[in-house]
């Protein structure tokens, strides 16, 4: 407990400098205390150069943080999150310290020169790197670590956005990718401690200020359920505009790495001339989207105009994240169909910034596919509860049309195009890469369904596993019952309780021979860890069993 305050402490301490720093950086650069308010504006601090001064601004910042982000810590290059996921997931939580500082100066100096990104990526780094620091000078067990890392998180989302249960649940869902009484609790002091701290210093304000939303029929809420399905394809767009215009960066550069953001910002200077809106993170844009304040040709000029233009500044290895342009495309999505739609049903359609606001959450949860970290953050940054319930149906519809449509999220992509699988084998890890079918152990004797549950006690003590196979009277695998749930149900009164094994039978996360051991572990893990049955991938019948005893004769067995 006292770690977890200590951690939020000082991610809302760090999220106090690092906002600091990105206004300080963007009025020297831009003259403006956020340029996206009047785009097109000259610079007063170069009156002469006009609007032109854009065209510099990125380089001179690329001048700047592409020598030290390739001197002292290269990770902090490109948005951050999957960085913390990889720490977490492979490396035991293990950060270096060097990160919180370089992310600060080189995402503040690349939002501060003109770069199109958000500022959660590098809090969410930021945090993380004090969690991990503090974790390994106390010398906390690994899983410890990983959990200060993911307060760490939860402190610097809840700190930056006035978000403290949206910091929690990004952890949770992102970070840990787990959901715990221990972890929430950690999370939560964390958060609340660097939410204190942040409106101390920022107020106690909604990040936006948007208008009252109400539905005003229940036909709306197809409008709402086309929206969600529309932004899950606009999501994954997202990312796949992202990398592809990084690989088309890295195939076209061939100096030195360090000089790229400068050679590069050039180009990201040039959008910014054509498009001067996409200076910056672009809250006071996407602000006026939903009061709508453009037309539906420019909103959709401006949501094209964003993916390129955050798409280039990571391209050219500018640092920060890819939150806020996912609710900035969101934006312009939802404020461009609800246009739209209030044209062609003025009677139905209802309020053009309640489609703002869905399409934001909508397309956020599309591309990260983190549907309750979209809802509770969407609510937290515009204070916004009336319109809670499309809000819900849309965010709920894209994330499952994007995994319809991609295997991977924004964040989990950058790591695969790495050669990283963060349910896969760690690289150089002594277990992982072997076949389940090579450790796997004989299938236990199993249970006929209509076993009594004490009989089924007695077996279970003796059998020494934690959980045995339940086949129905035709031989055929039903599921899987556990010692604990046979416990548990003894324990009921007998009236309510169920007498016999088929009625606590549960099918298990499925294991195939063929799959590899760090996969399987995933799958052991979500069954409690107590075993469970290996199917033949030709037929789903069990043909052996996995515990964590018999995976650790993988140490012995050849990949």
């Amino acid at each position: 407990m006292a770690l977890a305050v200590t951690v939020g402490a000082g991610a809302g301490m760090g999220s106090i400098v690092f906002r600091w720093c990105i206004q300080t950086f963007t009025r020297l650069f831009s003259g403006h205390t956020d340029y996206a308010a009047s785009p097109g504006a000259d610079n007063p601090h170069a009156p002469w150069l006009g609007p032109y001064f854009v065209v510099l601004a990125p380089a001179i910042g690329g001048l700047l943080y592409g020598p030290l982000v390739n001197r002292f810590a290269k990770e902090a290059r490109g948005h951050g999150v999957p960085e913390v996921m990889l720490a977490v997931a492979q490396r035991g939580g293990r950060i270096s310290p060097k990160v919180a500082i370089v992310k600060t100066l080189a995402s503040a100096l690349t939002i501060g020169s003109g770069g199109s990104v958000g500022r959660e990526g590098p809090i969410v780094q930021i945090g993380s790197a004090l969690g991990s620091t503090l974790g390994r000078m106390v010398r906390l067990t690994e899983e410890r670590l990983k959990l200060l890392v993911a307060c760490g998180t939860a402190g610097g989302i809840a700190a930056t956005f006035n978000a403290p249960l949206a910091g929690v649940f990004f952890a949770m869902e992102l970070i840990l990718g787990t959901f715990s009484a221990e972890a929430f609790g950690a999370t939560v002091l964390a958060s609340v401690t660097a939410s204190v701290i942040g409106r101390a210093a920022f107020g106690d304000v909604a990040f936006l200020g948007l208008s009252a939303f109400h539905v005003v029929g229940v036909a709306q809420y197809g409008l709402f359920s086309l929206l969600g399905v529309i932004a899950a394809i606009v999501g994954v767009g997202f990312s796949r505009v992202l990398y592809l215009i990084e690989d088309a960066c890295d195939w076209a550069w061939r100096g030195p790495e360090w000089l790229r953001p400068a050679v590069g910002g050039l180009a990201l200077g040039l959008v910014l001339l054509a498009l001067p809106e996409m200076y910056g993170v672009g809250y006071p844009v996407l602000q006026k989207a939903t009061e709508s304040g453009y037309t539906v040709g420019f909103l959709l000029l401006l949501l094209v105009g964003k993916m390129v233009a955050t798409s280039l500044t990571i391209g050219i290895g500018g640092s920060g994240g890819v939150f806020a342009p996912s609710l900035f495309i969101g934006a312009m999505l939802g404020s461009a169909y609800g246009m739209v739609a209030h044209g062609l049903l003025p009677d139905t359609a209802g309020a053009v910034g309640a489609y703002a606001l869905v399409g934001m959450g909508a397309v956020f949860s599309g591309a990260s596919r983190a549907p309750i970290t979209a809802v509770v953050i969407l609510f937290e940054l515009t204070g916004e509860y009336s319109i809670i319930l499309p809000l819900m149906l849309a965010i709920v519809l894209a994330t499952v049309t994007s995994r319809l449509l991609s295997h991977d999220t924004i964040y989990t992509l950058k790591l695969r195009r790495r050669g990283v699988d963060l349910e896969g084998p760690a690289r150089g890890a002594q277990i992982g890469s072997q076949h389940v079918g090579a450790v796997m152990e004989p299938l236990p004797s199993p249970l006929p369904a209509s076993t009594a549950l004490a009989d089924a006690a007695d077996l279970l003590s003796l059998s020494g596993h934690g959980a045995l196979p339940v086949i129905d009277t035709t031989g055929q695998f039903i599921g899987t019952v556990t010692a604990q749930s046979v416990a548990e149900a003894l324990a009921e009164e007998p009236e309510a309780a169920p007498t016999r094994v088929g009625q606590l039978a549960d099918p298990p996360p499925p294991v195939r021979t063929d799959q590899t051991l760090a996969q399987a572990l995933h799958a052991l893990l979500s069954a409690g860890g107590t075993g469970v049955p290996v199917l033949d991938p030709e037929h789903g019948k069990p043909v052996g069993w996995l515990s964590h005893q018999s995976a650790l004769r993988a140490v012995h067995t050849v990949a």
